[in-house]
């Protein structure tokens, strides 16, 4: 990015410390209100609850982050406090977002989010491939928003009430076809904002915005679709056929996902598929009826994935091809992972009380299809970990089981945390027994990962090809000719 001017401006030191000031409030509201029992509302704009305050320390926290690496990153920027304005906007209405009560300033500011997200991605408007993914950006967003006018508007009218606190009181009393008409609409919103499959394109097109604006996006507001769906759980969990969709469409994503990302080769390519893939996960959580996991999940992955991206450049090195390995390690090496997966997902399932259902005579629930996952992503990493080299095998044998389930005890205690600074919703988390539907899809879901573990649908070229055209960018955000970042 060429610089126009080398003059000193206060903005980015100004929106950084505001951003930490609002970090530091959050906290000490969280630990006030919970401690004294405090409700916080302005009726009938705004509501303050464990959402509106897990969300809050979050978001101000990853924007603090990003926005503490931008003074260094964005400096010989010419639109430098164009771009810190932009971000601390997008952190002002995301915490507003959360908040909001009333149907129409929730729509605004979901709309208003798209719009400033649309902005950061073709913040470069110097590159006809940025502008060109701004606008792409925003006919996804703007038709996201307008999806979720249609359900918002169903359900108010069904309900008579312009709040959203009034609408899920009413849930129990509205006939099946309205909550319907509102969760479908509402849904493919959510699912338009997360970036799922086949509305990824928006997503692997944006590529074109400053790394730091990356960060944002796939720490931050991607996962708005997942607390869209937490913060109506009423209008969702009360249809069983609806959460089997929404459970169908996390795992088919998740597995679509994962097989696009095998075949990227660009860094930043794959970091987007594995945001799919994840979102893909966060919506699946909601399909079983696990709303907090999903907020918790979240949670743990914009920190990763904010990591991720503002250590980009770091990966991004010259070396010779190396063909990837499929598979798993040797057989002392997929013993200590499947050791460490099974391990770390019956500390997990112990810890949350998800998946333990199979040790009584209850009915089994739906707890024991995320603990399967979460053994699946457990024994996955553990797998490719020990398959790198790069470390004496020693090493890797003794040091994964020793990381990954201390690193899983962590999850599962953040996982509570969040359960117990949002136990004032309705809803937040769903009791649902496991149904035939959900044991045959969970079983799809295990041989889809397995089929992409083990390199299966890489060895069909058609399936390769049509993965990779699935996982291309539109063409007109691809920069093409050499040196054309300069320009």
């Amino acid at each position: 990015m060429t610089s126009t001017s080398q003059q000193y401006s206060a903005v980015p030191v100004v929106s950084t410390t505001l951003v930490w000031t609002l970090f530091v409030g959050s906290v000490v509201l969280v630990a006030a209100t919970t401690w004294f029992s405090i409700e916080l509302a302005a009726e009938p704009l705004v509501r303050i609850d464990g959402l509106t305050k897990v969300m809050w320390v979050a978001v101000t926290f990853f924007s603090g982050i990003v926005q503490s690496f931008s003074r260094r990153y964005m400096a010989a920027n010419r639109d430098v406090d164009l771009f810190f304005a932009r971000i601390m906007l997008f952190t002002v209405v995301v915490m507003g977002l959360v908040a909001a009560d009333h149907i129409v300033l929730f729509l605004a500011l979901w709309t208003v989010m798209g719009l400033l997200m649309a902005e950061l991605i073709g913040h470069v408007d110097a590159w006809p491939q940025a502008r060109a993914a701004k606008r792409l950006s925003r006919r996804y967003f703007l038709a996201g928003s307008a999806l979720l006018g249609i359900g918002l508007l169903a359900l108010s009218t069904g309900s008579e009430s312009g709040t959203i606190s009034g609408i899920l009181a009413s849930v129990d009393s509205l006939p099946r076809s309205t909550l319907l008409l509102g969760a479908a609409p509402i849904l493919l919103g959510a699912l338009v904002q997360s970036a799922l499959v086949p509305f990824h394109g928006w997503l692997l097109s944006s590529m074109t915005g400053p790394t730091p604006a990356s960060a944002i996006m796939h720490a931050g507001f991607v996962n708005a679709g997942g607390v869209l769906l937490a913060r109506l759980a009423p209008v969702f969990a009360v249809q069983q056929n609806v959460m089997l969709l929404i459970v169908l469409v996390g795992a088919v994503g998740s597995v679509l996902a994962q097989a696009m990302m095998l075949v990227k080769a660009d860094y930043k390519g794959r970091l987007g598929c594995s945001t799919v893939a994840q979102m893909s996960f966060m919506i699946l959580q909601c399909g079983l009826g696990f709303f907090v996991a999903a907020v918790t999940h979240l949670i743990v992955h914009g920190f990763y994935k904010a990591y991720l991206f503002l250590s980009t450049g770091s990966q991004v090195v010259k070396k010779a091809p190396k063909k990837k390995k499929h598979g798993y390690p040797s057989v002392v090496g997929t013993g200590v992972a499947l050791v460490t997966a099974v391990g770390g997902g019956a500390l997990f399932a112990a810890l949350t009380g998800k998946g333990t259902t199979l040790t009584g005579t209850a009915p089994i629930e739906t707890g024991i299809f995320l603990a399967v996952i979460v053994v699946i992503s457990v024994f996955q990493g553990s797998a490719e970990l020990l398959n790198n080299d790069s470390l004496p095998a020693t090493v890797r044998y003794i040091g994964m089981p020793a990381v990954a389930i201390p690193a899983l005890a962590v999850y599962a205690g953040v996982y509570n945390g969040v359960y117990a600074l949002m136990g004032d919703l309705p809803m937040v988390s769903v009791h649902m027994e496991m149904t035939p539907v959900h044991w045959g899809l969970l079983g799809l879901f295990v041989l889809g990962h397995l089929a992409v573990q083990l390199g299966w649908l890489q060895r069909s070229r058609r399936l390769y090809v049509t993965l990779l055209n699935a996982a291309q960018a539109n063409p007109a955000t691809i920069p093409g000719q050499a040196g054309e970042y300069e320009n």
